[in-house]
Order: C-alpha cells, then structure tokens, then sequence
C-alpha cells in the first residue's frame, strides 16, 4: 500500500482534546492534516468516536503510536496489531508511524527507551519492522528519537539509524527537534546529522520545542514554543531534501488555537519560501 498523499507542503498539528472544540468551530484552513496517537481512539464511541470520524472525514489523517514498544525484549502484541489495522483502515489513515525505541518489558515503563546502538539490535529490531509491515499490510515510518543514554553502544547513531531503515524497507519520521537535542546531549553536529539521512527514506517530518534543563541538557518535552536553532534546522531540512509534510507537535502547556496557530504560519512561510526556491529556473551559461 502507497502512503504518499499529502502535498509536499502540507503542515498538521496533533489533534489534542483541549483544542478539538476549537478545532470543530474554527477550522484551521492552513491545517493540512492531523496526527494522533491511535491508542488513545481504538475502541473509542460516543459523542467523543462521533467527534474524531468528523475530523477523519475532514482532514487527512496521520497516527503515531505510543505502544508498538519495537525494540522491547517481549514479543510484538500481535492482538493490538490487528486491533490497530482495523482502525487504520476504518478511518483511511494515511501514514502510520511510531518511535525507535521501547517502552515495555512485561509490562509498559511509561517511558521511550533507547535501544542500543549495535548490529545484532539492527537485525532485531530490523525483523520486527517488517513483521508488523507484514501485519499492518503497508509500509510504516520510524522516528528518531532523543534519548539522554546510550547503554552498548557498537556504532554512531546515525550508522544505527540508517542501518535499521535499509534492512527494515521502512519509511523514516524525521524529528528535527530531536536531532537538536541530541547533538547537544551527545554532542555531535547537527547538520552532518541531517545531511546523512537518506532523502528517499524521509516521509514527514516533526518540529517541536523543548526544555532546557542546561547548558549541556535538553529535555524533549513538546511543551514549548520552538526556539531559533531549531527554525534554522528545519530551513536546512528543506534546503536538503526539497520541501516535505511536517507537523507541528505540541503535547503539554497547548496554547489557545490562534497561538498554536503562529507556529503552524511560520512554518507554512518557510515551506514556501524553500519552494520558491526549487521552482526557480537554473541559471544557464554560455
């Protein structure tokens, strides 16, 4: 199944509760599409199910899972992954996405955890990808992840990250927000990060904000308005692979929807700046 359907200069946001009201009375028209988490609609009725079908109805609709735990040491929950294709196809999701990391053993840790960066965690986590590609019957997309420890580390995590993508065919979410993170935690630059990142694997993009705890420590927490180098990032993203979908993400202290709407704006001005860009015609010599 082909994912592809957005416009390369979409922009969404996360559907959160506290802004569907406002969401429902003011429809945001530079709201390209939406993303949730589908742990949290599964099974979901009432006014609340009536709700999200008017806004899968609506806008185009991406989810990103919070469970699918892909390099825990426990089996893969095959029943919640026939549980989540049902919904996927009840509600024509687009893309579904979910996090390179774990999150459970024998039970959930409420945390995402980093898998070490080693070959024999390639091929495990590698198998697991396309098992659950197998399940789901479509090709699915992995985040990058920020992580604050690297327990076992054999190899850069970019070496891991791309190594996982190849060996897995899967699609890549990538989170410019935490590559910023990581490359002040763990200390690497940036851009050569990014710049390392294979363009056809990317299929949308995360930009959030996050807390600075110190000089030397950032805690991604989707609960800030995005700062300077972090704008720039994304600028770089564009000018590197071509204008791509990106959502902005925002999961604690939302603001008021007009608010939360100046980040989606700068975003749509800088998508259209970088397509003015590759539209224009290349300079011919005599």
């Amino acid at each position: 199944m082909s994912n592809k359907i957005f416009h390369v200069n979409s922009v969404g946001i996360g559907l959160r509760r506290s802004i569907m009201d406002s969401l429902l009375d003011q429809p945001p028209s530079q709201v390209s599409f939406m993303e949730v988490a589908p742990e949290n609609w599964i099974g979901v009725g009432g006014t609340a199910g009536k709700q999200f079908r008017s806004f899968t109805e609506r806008y185009d609709m991406i989810c990103h899972g919070l469970s699918l735990s892909i390099g825990s040491p426990s089996p893969l929950d095959e029943a919640f992954l026939h549980r989540l294709k049902r919904f996927l196809d009840e509600h024509q999701i687009k893309i579904y996405s979910e996090h390179l990391s774990y999150c459970s053993d024998d039970g959930h840790l409420y945390d995402l955890l980093p898998i070490p960066f080693t070959e024999e965690a390639v091929h495990y986590v590698a198998n697991r990808i396309k098992r659950v590609q197998d399940i789901l019957e479509r090709t699915i997309a992995m985040e990058n992840v920020s992580y604050y420890a690297a327990p076992g580390q054999e190899m850069p995590e970019i070496e891991f990250l791309n190594a996982v993508l190849e060996e897995a065919d899967c699609k890549l979410l990538l989170d410019v927000n935490n590559i910023y993170v990581n490359s002040i935690n763990h200390q690497y630059d940036a851009t050569e990060f990014l710049n390392a990142i294979p363009a056809d694997r990317v299929e949308y993009i995360h930009i959030a904000g996050h807390y600075e705890e110190a000089k030397d420590l950032i805690i991604d927490t989707h609960g800030a308005d995005i700062i300077e180098p972090v704008w720039d990032l994304l600028e770089q993203t564009y000018q590197r692979y071509g204008v791509i979908p990106t959502l902005l993400e925002r999961d604690f202290n939302i603001p008021p929807l007009a608010k939360l709407l100046v980040e989606v704006d700068r975003i749509i001005a800088i998508q259209n700046k970088w397509q003015t860009i590759e539209n224009e015609p290349s300079q011919q010599v005599s």
